[in-house]
């Protein structure tokens, strides 16, 4: 391969005027030959993240360490060349989507697990580390990562962090802030600067709390710190099978109204529990018009006591059935199908776009309602899978984008069903991110000053906006799948 098959850049580029050659050969000599991607061919699996968004980058660049990192964003900087973080492109809002003239970094190579302090229970990975493989290698030392997204078994460390990633078990233990410790980041200049400390508490602002959720804005983390967990010493899962929607949305506010918060509180409807049913077993009845599912953590005490709280809570709310899996098979077999769910949506549609709305609890079924009226207006079918203990909402919107306007009907839906959210006293995103799909809908939660202070955050970190510009904030461009397309003869 050449350098002749690199992409040509947009007329008037940065990278035209830099020289697409020379900037190709020197990324080349930063990360080797064979860790730079730049024809077009090769791109085409770096176009997509999890969302319905693409956008092809000029190149991607598999850095080995942070000072391959700095150089490569020091000359991006120096090209005036925007520059895009990737994780493992599990993503749901368009975040790792590259800029028409930008590069990604990918994160393949850095992979490793540095150190583990069983002692002071944190661990120190590299941003390419997958989620579940660092909760699975600490395991063996009686301890866990908490935060468990839905792709845990694909998504990257560096990744959670850009967008504060949440899970099932964040209802207890909170979303991937609350157990990062401190980090190494590289700026949008290649400047190498650390965030936090392995203290629990530190003085001065909480810079690493605002870089986590910043959604690559502000700069890329080379190097993580984060708390581990001891492993509990009881488990136990339950699952509620109600007759609908709005008695298991009942039973939601109950358990909670009861002072009870447990690990994890899902809900899965009617549409969703056929599309896991369709592909494996997990455990889900056929006819149930939703199923709760309950995680009890704790001491065995603890469990047996609180579990007979949240049986009978189940039962008062209108539960068909209540059933207990202690074992860990049974419980796996439950979370296989939870966490399985988004997959199985490709049984009923060839495509989905998931809406990432919150909402008070307490609103739970009203807006479910309000969801499924935007769903008929539109004739599309919407599945709902969710983290109903703090009312974080994923309605899955069905579609075969090979139909003739189905992108432009899809989004137009979603931005209503984020709408409902927010007049129901709700927000945006839970944990997912803003990115490209809710930007122009920020102003339905901020005003312009808002916003302003926002890009005065941003600014401080990244004041050119060379690190994943043209997210979070409006700026009255829409993006979807066909956004970012190549135009005919770009390339060589």
């Amino acid at each position: 391969m050449t350098t002749s098959d690199i992409s040509r850049p947009t007329p008037g580029s940065a990278l035209a005027a830099f020289g697409v050659r020379e900037f190709v050969s020197r990324l080349q000599r930063i990360a080797g030959d064979a860790n730079v991607v730049f024809h077009p061919d090769d791109l085409l699996v770096f176009e997509y993240d999890g969302s319905i968004d693409r956008g092809m980058p000029r190149a991607v660049v598999f850095p080995l360490n942070t000072h391959e990192v700095s150089q490569v964003m020091a000359l991006c900087y120096e090209a005036g060349v925007p520059v895009v973080g990737r994780g493992s492109g599990t993503g749901l809002s368009g975040g790792a989507i590259s800029h028409p003239d930008g590069i990604q970094i990918a994160f393949t190579r850095m992979n490793r697990i540095l150190e583990v302090d069983r002692e002071n229970r944190h661990a120190v990975v590299e941003p390419g580390v997958i989620n579940l493989d660092l909760d699975t290698y600490v395991r063996r030392y009686g301890m866990r990562y908490a935060p468990d997204p839905s792709s845990q078994r694909a998504c990257s460390l560096g990744g959670n962090i850009a967008e504060n990633a949440g899970g099932p078990h964040c209802l207890a233990y909170g979303t991937t802030t609350n157990h990062v410790l401190g980090m190494e980041v590289v700026l949008e200049d290649g400047t190498v600067t650390h965030l936090g400390s392995l203290a629990r508490e530190t003085p001065g602002y909480d810079l690493r709390g605002v870089f986590t959720g910043s959604e690559g804005t502000f700069g890329i983390a080379t190097r993580i710190m984060v708390r581990l967990l001891p492993v509990p010493e009881a488990v136990k899962t339950y699952l509620g099978i109600f007759p609908d929607v709005e008695s298991a949305c009942t039973a939601v506010s109950t358990v909670i109204g009861h002072g009870i918060v447990p690990a994890a509180l899902e809900m899965i409807d009617a549409l969703s529990i056929r599309a896991v049913q369709n592909v494996s077993d997990a455990g889900y009845p056929d006819d149930a018009g939703a199923v709760l599912l309950i995680e009890l953590e704790g001491l065995s005490d603890e469990v047996d006591e609180i579990g007979l709280e949240v049986e009978a809570s189940l039962w008062d709310t209108g539960a068909s059935q209540v059933n207990a899996a202690a074992e860990a098979a049974e419980r796996e077999q439950l979370w296989k199908g939870r966490k399985g769910a988004l997959g199985a949506l490709g049984s009923l549609a060839p495509n989905y776009y998931l809406v990432d709305g919150v909402v008070p609890r307490t609103q739970l079924a009203t807006v479910l309602h309000q969801v499924a009226e935007v769903g008929r207006k539109h004739g599309i079918e919407i599945a709902n899978v969710f983290h109903a203990g703090d009312g974080n909402l994923h309605p899955c919107l069905l579609f075969d984008e090979r139909e003739p306007g189905a992108l432009e009907k899809i989004t137009v839906a979603g931005a209503e069903v984020l709408e409902v959210c927010v007049a129901a006293g709700g927000t945006l995103t839970g944990e997912h991110g803003v990115g490209l799909e809710k930007k122009e809908q920020m102003p339905l939660v901020y005003s312009e000053e808002d916003m302003a202070v926002m890009r005065k955050v941003r600014d401080a970190f990244a004041p050119r906006n060379n690190i994943n510009p043209g997210k979070i904030f409006p700026d009255g461009h829409r993006h979807h799948a066909e956004a970012h397309r190549p135009a005919p003869g770009m390339y060589a």
